[in-house]
């Protein structure tokens, strides 16, 4: 078997409503993992991840991935693809994304503590406010502001995108919007950070970065991770449907970035850089 797997897989279940019993078929979100793969000219190879996602857009979420954790620039990745190694079986052979790197793996001692992991969790588990300012620095101020109209339309425009949300009513979102509040992409995974990995990533691909003019809206909460991948992508405004963290909010104060949360119907709360906020 080879098969690709899809965003949503189909499964028989039993409703019950009331006194009311049917079986039929529903949509879940399809789980599964996915190994990220470091090789570079020389024949090198590495494991720097393993997270579980929802299959689409995978090169994406690698290259994002790398880019967030300062593993590999655009510029410094030669090919993206799925592995064909012996060693990985033909089912498996969609599960394993292999990046390719002009140069060298980078020598990173702490590597294997901090990424092979369960969920694409970015620094988490070493990571600290210090060690971000070693890699990273504030945004600048910028000329981007946006009316409070603007960020009122933003939850519902992420929503009406989300089309495997509609199917299976089970995935996390992560859109990019222009000031205007006008949706350029949009990326949806089981994992909050997946999502924004994938639409990074995209943005990397294309040769997009810095999104310097962009807000990234996510359908859930605002996590320090999150706010990380959205500072290595040079995103100034982060909004989320629920609350942040006390650590994003940190992030957020000390690296210029603009922070709003429960931005639900025409109300919302800005945790950092309110400067950003045209009143």
């Amino acid at each position: 078997m080879n098969t690709r797997p899809g965003p949503t897989t189909r499964v028989r279940i039993r409703e019950i409503s009331g006194a009311v019993v049917r079986d039929r078929r529903d949509d879940l979100a399809t789980e599964e993992p996915l190994e990220i793969r470091l090789s570079s000219l020389d024949g090198a190879r590495r494991t720097v991840a393993i997270t579980m996602r929802t299959p689409g857009h995978d090169f994406e979420l690698a290259a994002g991935f790398l880019h967030g954790e300062g593993l590999a620039s655009p510029e410094g990745v030669a090919a993206i693809g799925y592995c064909t190694d012996e060693d990985v079986a033909p089912e498996a052979r969609y599960n394993t994304v292999t990046v390719r790197l002009h140069g060298p793996i980078p020598d990173l001692p702490a590597l294997d503590r901090h990424f092979l992991t369960s969920s694409a969790c970015g620094v988490c588990g070493s990571a600290s406010l210090d060690v971000l300012h070693d890699r990273c620095r504030p945004l600048p101020r910028g000329s981007l502001e946006l009316a409070p109209e603007v960020l009122y339309a933003l939850p519902d425009r992420l929503r009406k995108a989300q089309g495997v949300f509609g199917k299976t009513g089970g995935l996390h979102a992560a859109g990019l919007f222009t000031r205007a509040g006008e949706l350029i992409a949009l990326r949806e995974d089981v994992g909050r950070h997946n999502a924004v990995d994938k639409l990074v990533g995209w943005a990397a691909l294309d040769g997009r970065l810095p999104l310097a003019e962009h807000v990234l809206m996510v359908s859930g909460r605002a996590s320090y991770e999150i706010m990380q991948k959205a500072l290595a992508a040079g995103v100034p405004v982060v909004c989320a449907v629920s609350a942040p963290s006390s650590l994003a909010v940190d992030l957020a104060r000390d690296f210029g970035m603009t922070l709003v949360g429960f931005l639900r119907g025409e109300r919302c709360n800005v945790y950092a850089g309110q400067e950003r906020i045209s009143l």
